[in-house]
């Protein structure tokens, strides 16, 4: 492609730019293609080109845009690059905890970069993740968040920030919102890696592995100090949402700096016009005169309460003394405010509501992650990387039935201290990849009650045992080896071993047992590998192994509620193991399309699931004044989930790309403990899709996108599912059940200077009235969405 250009060369030094939005571009590559003669582009984005006097023309290249040819003598103005609708040249790190070309990784993975992110406009990062098609979300709430993958969701499934696992020893097997710590406009990408991923990561990589990059300082070059930042902020309709977020970048020749400063205020959250009725909130609690009444809804579309907060900070600093040496130290701090479960607040008992307040307390998360990385070819590694953190969660619960005075507070804290040690060596024509890893959970867990009437407050049973501690250690080796240049094979083990100690207060409830404690050791492994039997085609073929230890909520949670049922520990769990297997077929067209399927089948032993159970001898004991079956959570015989997975990009022209992706997955396990009758897995999500239109013209880009649910009929629900009655809709035999849905949406963008853009868009154009699937909260109606972004 020419760019006809008339200013006549008098300028050696000309900028690279993105063509979108206007910002440099460094590392691009300028190339002589008769001398092979190269430059490339530095931080400002320019590029000196002195050194093709007696070119005739020039090709200009950077990854994840369009390459260019232009004549030699059209370059005084500058250059711009347009971004490529995918790239042939994708590098992920989530694979091997190290860079690595994406068609050497025999894994399916999803990559969202951070040009993605800020034109999509996340509320937060479960929205990110759901925008991207390759994520099934769940809501129990809005400050809510609950990602599945392959069957999988909650504890089965790995966070990973920075190299840190975010998971703790008081992850649960229900759904869970930590996600919502990570601030999206903090990121420079995201790894979503499918199918086990317990080689490098350990306990819980069941389903998958979500692997978050955060904004990395850069050094200065070229003897000048590096400054740069970005703003932004957001309102959309649906729930009157304000965001707003800075990040700034500072720099020296040998250190860096990068600030991040966010937050978000929503309040209650409005439901589309078009749907079931039985979505819809008549009415809510209050109190009046101190006493809980029933007020009705003057919109019952709006969804009472269901309003939140939300704060980030992230300071990053960097200090590389010279080539060999680079220390990176983070500061990460995330707190919500209060925010209410609304899927308890809609449930009745008797034809009232069961509960008058049900609410979390803020959720915090604070980590400190230092990392010291050693560049240099020895006898035992070409890299090292050392990784320290410590992480500090908090949370609460506060809830109280319906006119009775008894309020419950249980609060949470778990302090987690991590160690990793990896390694990278190339040998010949295999690449080494190594390690260890030490994690420490220490759990507290403190349980009060208050009468609201009197004031008096007393102690109570905690939800979890205080004191309790979780940990792991594990060694890990993984090698990659080129058999021929279009084959590649990865092959690794890790043995992990977890340790588990809690005492258990008999002074609240009777336990016929006192102490639980738990010392394993699992080994996993994985073989795949990665075929280009032609320039156009690409076959991968994995197999793979996944183990998840019971942690303290597993073993040990002390009277979790939940309709009709109470639940109570079991200090007899076993870890539960996955065996997988996948096959993906790529066929790509240069760069203008890709298709891509993926088959897996998994099959998990000793399945951690929730089943009736007894207390000294009784399988029904009085809780919270309401006869209640007992149940625990119980290793059953086995679970399977298989599925398919459809991801196609057709780039039509330089504006113009089409892009679509599909998710089919069926899960089952076993009714009992054992036996040949199996019922639908609860975190297997229907059928979902979604396509998207992409316009882009220079300043100026447009997507119009789709997403799709299939029905879950009553047949197909999970007995768990079964007995929440309230979050679904009812079919014409008056049982529940979950409709499909579709939506039609529009995001544009235009970039009206190099340093502002503005982005306007809407969601749910019809006003679809929708709940997806087994979330508690109904999804936001028509939603107006207005951004403004600067940069500098």
């Amino acid at each position: 492609m020419l760019l006809g250009l008339t200013v006549p060369v008098r300028t050696q030094v000309v900028k690279v730019v993105d063509a979108t939005t206007l910002r440099p571009l460094e590392y691009a590559t300028v190339s002589d293609p008769v001398t092979q003669v190269y430059t490339i582009s530095n931080q400002q984005g320019l590029v000196d080109l002195s050194i093709f006097a007696d070119s005739d023309s020039l090709i200009v290249a950077h990854i994840g845009y369009l390459p260019v040819t232009i004549a030699r003598s059209a370059a005084a103005n500058g250059i711009t690059l347009q971004p490529a609708a995918f790239s042939l040249d994708d590098v992920v790190i989530s694979a091997n905890r190290w860079e690595q070309d994406s068609r050497e990784v025999p894994n399916r993975i999803v990559a969202i970069d951070a040009r993605d992110i800020a034109f999509n406009n996340p509320q937060t990062a479960a929205d990110m993740l759901q925008q991207s098609g390759a994520v099934f979300v769940q809501k129990s709430q809005f400050g809510g968040g609950s990602p599945m993958i392959r069957g999988f969701a909650a504890n089965r499934l790995l966070m990973v920030v920075d190299g840190v696992r975010m998971n703790t020893a008081i992850f649960r097997s229900g759904n869970i919102q930590n996600v919502l710590s990570v601030n999206p406009n903090a990121l420079e990408g995201v790894e979503v890696v499918y199918g086990p991923g317990s080689l490098m990561y350990g306990s819980d990589a069941l389903g998958g592995v979500m692997d978050f990059h955060t904004i990395t300082p850069e050094l200065a070059t070229g003897g000048h100090l590096l400054v740069e930042g970005n703003a932004f902020t957001r309102y959309a309709s649906a729930n009157e949402e304000l965001s707003g977020n800075i990040n700034l970048k500072l720099g020296g020749e040998k250190w860096g700096a990068f600030t991040s400063i966010g937050y978000t205020s929503v309040g209650d959250l409005r439901m589309g016009s078009n749907g079931p009725e039985e979505y819809l909130r008549p009415e809510y609690v209050v109190q009046i005169d101190g006493m809980d009444s029933i007020v009705p809804n003057p919109d019952p579309q709006v969804q009472v309460p269901s309003d939140m907060r939300l704060s980030n900070f992230i300071q990053k600093l960097r200090y590389k003394p010279n080539a060999d040496w680079d220390l990176t130290y983070g500061f990460y701090y995330s707190r919500t405010s209060e925010y209410d479960r609304y899927d308890r607040l809609i449930e009745y008992r008797n034809g009232l509501p069961r509960s008058a307040v049900w609410y979390y307390g803020p959720m915090l998360w604070n980590m400190h992650n230092l990392q010291l990385q050693h560049v240099k070819s020895t006898g035992l590694y070409d890299v090292a990387r050392l990784t320290m953190a410590y992480q500090l969660f908090e949370e609460s619960r506060v809830d109280r039935s319906y006119r009775r005075s008894l309020e419950r507070i249980r609060e949470e804290r778990v302090d987690a201290y991590s160690l990793n040690l990896d390694f990278q060596k190339k040998a010949g024509l295999s690449t080494w990849f190594y390690g260890a890893e030490l994690v420490y959970n220490a759990v507290g867990s403190v349980g009060t009650d208050r009468d609201i009437d009197v004031g008096i407050v007393s102690e109570a049973a905690s939800r979890y045992p205080d004191g309790s501690s979780w940990q792991s250690y594990a060694l890990y080796a993984s090698n990659k080896y080129t058999i021929r240049d279009n084959v590649t094979l990865q092959t690794g083990l890790r043995y992990n071993q977890v340790l588990l100690d809690a005492s258990f207060d008999t002074a609240f409830y009777p336990f016929p047992f006192t102490e639980a404690s738990l010392n394993r050791g699992a080994l996993t492994g994985s073989v795949g590998l990665a075929w280009l039997p032609a320039t156009n085609w690409q076959v991968n073929v994995n197999g793979s192994t996944g183990f998840r230890s019971p942690n303290i909520d597993d073993i040990g949670k002390v009277f979790d509620s939940e309709p009709g049922n109470v639940v109570v520990p079991n200090p007899a769990l076993l870890p539960e193991y996955l065996w997988n297997g996948d096959l993906g077929i790529i066929w790509r067209q240069r760069q203008q399309t890709q298709i891509q399927v993926t088959g897996f089948y998994s099959w998990l032993n000793n399945a951690i699931v929730r089943r009736d159970f007894s207390l000294n001898g009784a399988d029904s004991i009085d809780y919270d004044g309401t006869l209640s079956r007992v149940q625990a959570l119980q290793n059953i015989d086995a679970a399977f989930v298989y599925g398919l997975e459809f991801s196609a990009r057709w780039n039509v022209n330089r504006f113009l790309t089409f892009s679509g992706q599909l998710t089919w997955t069926e899960g089952k396990e076993q009714e009992e403990t054992s036996g040949d009758n199996f019922v639908p897995l609860r975190h297997a999500p229907p059928l979902y899709a979604t396509t998207r239109a992409i316009f882009q013209v220079k300043r100026f880009r447009c997507d119009v996108y789709a997403d799709y649910n299939a029905a879950v009929p009553y047949e197909e629900l999970a007995p768990s599912e079964k007995d929440k009655p309230h979050l679904y809709a009812v079919n014409s035999e008056g049982m529940p059940y979950s409709p499909s849905w579709a939506t039609l949406n529009i995001m544009a963008g235009y970039q009206i200077v190099h340093w502002l853009n503005i982005q306007l868009g809407m969601e749910n154009l019809t006003d679809v009235r929708y709940r997806p699937y087994s979330s508690g909260i109904v999804a936001p109606g028509r939603n107006i969405i207005v951004a403004l972004r600067s940069s500098f």
